[in-house]
């Protein structure tokens, strides 16, 4: 009775499937990692999901604030300005509201006369 696993045939395939699996890291290796390695070297980004490599993107270039300002500085100088407009709109409004007040007296007086 001749047996379908003899030593041989293990060798064999324990070989053949060796020889499989480190093809196989030799293709990631080279397909996958080596990519990202070297777009990191020139100073880029590399998604291992996507395999894209990227140029970073200055974060001032993208917000326009400029370097060294945090967020939240940036915010309350721009809520300040905002304020500003806010309170000039509100004076001319009074402005104008006082004007129309003083035509309409101006105008009651040259009735009443």
């Amino acid at each position: 009775m001749k047996r379908f696993l003899t030593i041989r045939r293990l060798s064999i395939l324990f070989f053949g499937l060796f020889a499989l699996v480190t093809a196989g890291l030799f293709a990631f290796q080279r397909f996958w990692m080596d990519p990202g390695e070297r777009c990191e070297a020139q100073g880029y980004w590399y998604d291992l999901e996507t395999r894209i490599c990227a140029q970073p993107i200055y974060i001032p270039d993208i917000t326009g604030r400029p370097a060294g300002v945090t967020r939240a500085e940036a915010s309350n100088k721009a809520n300040q300005e905002l304020l500003g407009l806010e309170d000039q709109v509100a004076a001319e409004k009074r402005a104008r509201a006082a004007a129309t007040q003083a035509e309409r007296e101006r105008v009651q007086a040259l009735r009443a006369q």
